[in-house]
This record gives structure tokens, C-alpha cells and sequence, in this order.
């Protein structure tokens, strides 16, 4: 019988060894918790389809970011529920300072240590009537450019709210850009800009609408977020947001887009963040609740996952249960 020299196997015999030469590596600091942020007092409402994950007034807001940062969790990104009162065709409860995700920036500013870092969407969805990102004209059709001019109010409202970095998730042509004029113009150069470069028109975003209480009275989203099937689209909104001046590209969703999220990393300078989607969370959820899969070593797995593709900050509603496995 003949017996190989290289054996590979040798490098696996021991946790200790395993652990030394282990290429990919994760840890708290790569986790961005996504919440959602409601009117009121002493709110905390349940999201049906995402299990474990909460709506919250800003007063409890507080106490559940001040926990998750004792796990070690430094990174928020801020979603609001919008009454339908303050809803319009042309939102301007996206860019009142006095607003729902202005006046959370400013409390947890005020609540939490200096280090931490919160991200605030930059999308019409939530506050326009048709849950569209953007401006409609009267056969439905999104407005481009009517549309970049009320993101560049919201992102520069956000920012003097005090938002460490503004996440763009619209993908309306041309918005990165504009917004950066519009920050270096108001002395706010040093605030970052997520570009949500390459977000597709997928499946996997109903519980998040759920959660958001939007839905589209009319259409699709076809118009302005990225056919699932195209790769090489995607490269060319990932470069055109790096030329317009984004600090950080965004592939969402993740699980289902792990060649693009590769793609990103091998074409761009620039550090690439993930969304692991509300469809992804609950799909896990619940196969876990019905013991057909181990839930932590599932979630961790889907987590190395993203960083072996190369993202380097993964952003999902299992940030907190996540930091404390890891803890």
C-alpha cells in the first residue's frame, strides 16, 4: 500500500493548531445592529416576521443600544416607523430636524460613550404615501433627480443631527455625489457616506417593510434597485459611487449575493459592508425554531461566510445574540 507524503490532514489533528492557521477570522467589532425606531414613550412592539427583534421609542431605544454596547457592539444603524400623518408625496418629514431619527441621534449622543457609531438610512420609503424611495410623477415613474435633491436635505439634516455616516440605500443615479457637494459645502467633510452601491430588487426584504409599516401601493422596484441577475451592472454602480466619492460600499442583500459581495472586494479600494437581510434572519429563525438547524453554528457560519467573501462590517438583527455567543 503507498501512503501520500502531503497529508493536509496534519494541519486539522488539533483546535490549537486549527486556530493558528485559520484564514478567516470574525469577531464584535465586524457586527452593525439594525433597529427600529418608533414615536412615543416607553414603546417596544413586536415585529411578527422577525422574531426577537423590536420596534422602540427613543427612551427604550437607549437602554437596549446602552446593553448591546456592554457586549461590545459599537456600530447602529437607525430605521423609523412613520405615522401615516407625516407621510406625503413630497416628504419633508425626511429632512425636519425636529424629527423621529434626528432627535435618536441626538439622545444617543447624549446617552452613550463617544465611541459609538450610528449610521441613518438616507431613503424616502418610509415617508412617502406609496412606499416608493422617490419622487412618483403621475404615471408612477420615479423621478431621479427631484429625488436626489431631498436626499441631499435629509443627508445633510441627518448629519447635523450628528450621524457618524450616512447610508444612501435609495440607488437613484447620481446621489453620492450630490450629497458629498452638499456635506463639504456645510463643513461636514468628515462625515461618512455607506453607499448602498449594489442593492438588488430582491425577495428577501418583506419582513423589513413589515417592520418599517411600508408597502408599495403601486409597481415594483424594479426601476431603480439592480436585476438579481446582473453581476456586471453591479460592478459599474460600485465604481461609479467610488469615483463620486463613497467611503464605504454596501452589497445587499448578502447571502444570495456572496459572488457579488467577492466582486466588490476584489474591485474596490474602499471597505465593503454587508446587510444580512430581514429575509435571511428569518429564514434562519425560523428553521432553527424548528430544530431542523443548530442556530449558532449555522449563524456563524453564514457569518465567516461573509467575511471569506470579503466584507469587512456585516450588518443583521443577529448582532446582539451573536455578541453574546461571542462573549
Amino acid at each position: 500500500m503507498s501512503f501520500p507524503f502531503i497529508r493536509p490532514r496534519r494541519l486539522r489533528q488539533t483546535a490549537t493548531i486549527r486556530n493558528l492557521v485559520r484564514e478567516t477570522h470574525f469577531e464584535v467589532n465586524n457586527l452593525i445592529y439594525p433597529l427600529f425606531v418608533i414615536d412615543g414613550e416607553n414603546q417596544k412592539q413586536i415585529i411578527n416576521s422577525l422574531p426577537d427583534c423590536f420596534r422602540f421609542s427613543i427612551d427604550l431605544l437607549i437602554e437596549e443600544v446602552k446593553e448591546a454596547y456592554s457586549l461590545g457592539l459599537r456600530i447602529f444603524a437607525l430605521f423609523p416607523v412613520i405615522s401615516d400623518s407625516l407621510k406625503a408625496e413630497r416628504p419633508s418629514e425626511a429632512y425636519n430636524l425636529q424629527g423621529l431619527i434626528p432627535n435618536a441621534i441626538r439622545a444617543l449622543k447624549k446617552a452613550l460613550p463617544s465611541d459609538i457609531c450610528l449610521i441613518a438610512d438616507v431613503a424616502l420609503d418610509p415617508y412617502t404615501i406609496h412606499g416608493h424611495d422617490g419622487i412618483a410623477d403621475e404615471n408612477g415613474q420615479i423621478i431621479n433627480d427631484e429625488t436626489v435633491e431631498i436626499l441631499g436635505q435629509m443627508a445633510l439634516c441627518l448629519a447635523k443631527a450628528g450621524a457618524d455616516i450616512i447610508a444612501p440605500s435609495d440607488m437613484m443615479d447620481g446621489r453620492i455625489g450630490y450629497i458629498r457637494k452638499i456635506l463639504e459645502e456645510n463643513n461636514l467633510s468628515n462625515i461618512l457616506i455607506l453607499s448602498y452601491a449594489a442593492k438588488f430588487a430582491s425577495a428577501f426584504y418583506a419582513p423589513f417593510r413589515e417592520a418599517l409599516n411600508v408597502s408599495l401601493k403601486f409597481g415594483d422596484k424594479a426601476t431603480y434597485q439592480l436585476d438579481p441577475a446582473n453581476a456586471r451592472e453591479a460592478h459599474k454602480e460600485i465604481v461609479l459611487d467610488i469615483n463620486e466619492g463613497a467611503d464605504l460600499i454596501m452589497v445587499k442583500p448578502a447571502l444570495a449575493y456572496l459572488d457579488i459581495i467577492q466582486q466588490a472586494s476584489q474591485i474596490s479600494h474602499l471597505p465593503i459592508i454587508v446587510y444580512s437581510v430581514s429575509g435571511e434572519y428569518a429564514m434562519l429563525k425560523a428553521a432553527a425554531a424548528q430544530n431542523w438547524l443548530d442556530e449558532k453554528k449555522t449563524v456563524l457560519e453564514t457569518m465567516i461566510a461573509f467575511r471569506r467573501a470579503g466584507a469587512a462590517g456585516i450588518i443583521t438583527y443577529y448582532a446582539k445574540q451573536i455578541a453574546q455567543w461571542l462573549a
